[in-house]
């Protein structure tokens, strides 16, 4: 299973259901994610905790003016297709209004971010 999809699905639907946080399970990949998303003001929190003798991430949904930030989300890069992006190749989501998020050599980043560093790397997801 697709722990990144489960991650963003998870988010997105939170924000349908109209929950307040949402937990999943631990990973440094999944911290990075939600680091670079509370970054770029797509969620409200992250924490680290401990359930049950477990490290789990506690992720705080955003609204704005009583909707969800996240309406919609896409992966692009699958565990059956991997997809990379040069430099060059790397284009803004919904002109601006969204956000891709790649694994690049110099970590997790978005996509003006990467723009900015000159690096290219795996398209992990479409966020908006």
């Amino acid at each position: 299973m697709d722990q990144i999809a489960n991650m963003i699905n998870m988010i997105k639907n939170a924000g349908r259901a109209e929950h307040e946080s949402i937990v999943v399970s631990y990973s440094k990949i999944k911290q990075s994610i939600a680091d670079c998303l509370l970054k770029e003001g797509y969620i409200a929190s992250v924490s680290k905790k401990v359930k049950k003798g477990t490290p789990v991430l506690e992720i705080g949904v955003l609204y704005v003016d009583g909707a969800p930030k996240v309406t919609d989300a896409e992966r692009v890069s699958k565990s059956s297709c991997r997809v990379y992006k040069g430099v060059k190749e790397i284009k803004s989501v919904r002109n601006g209004g969204g956000l891709t998020v790649f694994s690049t050599p110099k970590g997790i980043m978005t996509d003006r971010e990467a723009r900015k560093a000159m690096v290219g790397g795996e398209v992990l997801f479409r966020i908006w």
